[in-house]
C-alpha cells in the first residue's frame, strides 16, 4: 500500500468520528477550513523551489549534538523533510515510510533527516515510536522552516480547538508561538541546489519516498 492511500485510510476512518478517534462533524469542519484556507493563502507557492538554493542550517538531534546540512552535504545528497511533530499522525505515517526507503538513499549515497519543531523530549519519542534510523532534528521557533518558506501562524480558531482538544503546541515545541510548518520534503544537491521539492499546504496529502528517486540517481550519476 503506498503511503498516500494509508493517509486517506487514516483520514475516512478519522473524519467518519470512527473509534478510537470518535471526532464531532464541528471538529473536522473547524480542521477542513484551515486547511482551505491555507491552501487559499497561496503560502506554498512562495516556498523554495527545485532551482532555489537551500539555506544552510545546524540543528540539534534529540540528545544535543549539532547537525550540519554543510557537513551532511560533503558525504552526499540530503534528503529532508519537514513535519509537524509526534502529535501528529499522518507525520508519524510518513516517517514510516521514509524508514522504509532509507537502504534506497543508503545505496545512491544519500543522507535523511528529519525536521520538526518540537523538543527533544518529543523527537526522541517519535524516533522510538517510529523505529527510525535516521536524525531528528528541532527547529526552535521553525525558524529554519521559515528560511525554506514553510513556517504559518494557525488562525486563532485552530489555536482554540488545538486547546480544546488538549494538542499544546507551546508545551510540544517549548515555544509560545502557535506556528506550524507546512510539510515539506527536499532533495538538496552537494553543491546547495534543491533538485526536488514537494509542499503541500494540506497536512493529509505527502509525496510517496519513491518520488525523490529519479532527483538522487541524477546526482548519482553526476557524480560518477
Amino acid at each position: 500500500m503506498t503511503l498516500q492511500a494509508k493517509l486517506d485510510a487514516f483520514k475516512a476512518d478519522f473524519e467518519a468520528g470512527r473509534p478510537p478517534y470518535n471526532v464531532p462533524p464541528t471538529v473536522i469542519e473547524t480542521m477542513r477550513r484551515a486547511t482551505a484556507e491555507l491552501i487559499a493563502s497561496g503560502a506554498a507557492t512562495r516556498a523554495l523551489k527545485a532551482g532555489d538554493q537551500a539555506p544552510p542550517f545546524t540543528l540539534n538531534d534529540p540528545d544535543g549534538n549539532p547537525v550540519s546540512s554543510a557537513d551532511l552535504l560533503a558525504q552526499g545528497p540530503l534528503v529532508v523533510s519537514f513535519y509537524r511533530g509526534v502529535w501528529c499522525p499522518y507525520c508519524n505515517m510518513e516517517l514510516q515510510a521514509l524508514q522504509a526507503a532509507l537502504p534506497e538513499f543508503d545505496k545512491l549515497g544519500a543522507n535523511l533527516v528529519a525536521i520538526s519543531p518540537q523538543t527533544a523530549v518529543n523527537s526522541r519519542k517519535s524516533v522510538r515510536q517510529n523505529e527510525l534510523g535516521f536524525p531528528i532534528l528541532s527547529d526552535a521557533h521553525n525558524d529554519v522552516a521559515a528560511a525554506f518558506g514553510l513556517r504559518f501562524e494557525l488562525p486563532g480558531y485552530l489555536v482554540d480547538l488545538y486547546k480544546s482538544l488538549k494538542n499544546d503546541l507551546p508545551a510540544f515545541n517549548g515555544d509560545p508561538s502557535w506556528t506550524l510548518p507546512m510539510p515539506g520534503r527536499f532533495v538538496i544537491g552537494q553543491d546547495g541546489t534543491i533538485l526536488y521539492a514537494e509542499v503541500n499546504p494540506d497536512y493529509t496529502r505527502r509525496p510517496e519516498p519513491e518520488d525523490m528517486l529519479p532527483a538522487l540517481r541524477r546526482t548519482a550519476t553526476f557524480s560518477a
